[in-house]
């Protein structure tokens, strides 16, 4: 068990399994939920987040995962390659955590671009709970 950060702000049932460190961000594993937090000024695309994802598929195992995206700094994306997470199997939905307006309306363009559940929530007690109803679902 891991020692869970000062600003994860969970559940006490929320045990923290696993951390990995890339270069385009920390990845943890409270079980099958997977909180993603970005570096700051780091582009996310599907060419340099596809070998993060292999390592944390491989973490995971065969397991429905929910995926959070804390988006504790400022980063970019290219929602498009939303289409590339949307066939992973396992993958049951995406939580976005903003905190501001724009970050809120950045989430709404960004669901267009996917297919699973994709939800945001100004929080990350809320989003954990939606992914751990997700997946008990």
């Amino acid at each position: 068990m891991k020692v869970t950060p000062s600003h994860h702000t969970l559940p006490e049932t929320a045990v923290l399994k696993n951390i990995m460190d890339s270069k385009i961000g920390t990845i943890y594993f409270y079980g099958n939920i997977v909180i993603v937090e970005a570096k700051e000024g780091v582009t996310l695309s599907y060419k340099n987040a596809f070998p993060v994802l292999v390592k944390g598929l491989t973490y995971l195992k065969v397991s429905s995962w929910v995926y959070i995206s804390n988006r504790v700094n400022s980063y970019s994306l290219i929602p498009q390659d939303y289409k590339y997470l949307e066939k992973v199997p396992t993958l049951k939905g995406i939580a976005v955590v903003a905190k501001s307006n724009i970050g809120v309306k950045n989430t709404e363009v960004e669901a267009a671009f996917f297919n699973k559940p994709f939800v945001s929530f100004s929080n990350l007690t809320e989003a954990y709970n939606w992914g751990k109803d997700l997946l008990d679902s």
